[in-house]
């Protein structure tokens, strides 16, 4: 079958303390069907790549993962 993947870079400074806030969900695979990999392309960028086996699980990864980014970049905003 297949895999089903997504790619998505975020031009940020603070890319670095997003990718620090998605340590421990990344380090814990929570659905067997989906594997994300997350890292730093020079200082400002933040690559976020999902591959499921199934558009499913895509859809699940991307809404958790994306949420968590949105979720860590506004807590930077705030202190």
């Amino acid at each position: 079958m297949p895999l089903h993947e997504a790619t998505f870079r975020f031009s940020t400074s603070r890319a670095r303390n997003i990718l620090a806030a998605l340590g421990p969900e990344l380090s814990d695979e929570v659905n067997p069907r989906s594997h994300t990999r997350c890292w730093l392309e020079g200082e400002e960028t933040l690559v976020l790549a999902i591959q499921a086996q199934d558009i499913a699980s895509l859809r699940a990864a991307l809404n958790m993962f994306l949420r968590l980014v949105n979720v860590a970049d506004e807590m930077q905003e705030i202190t």
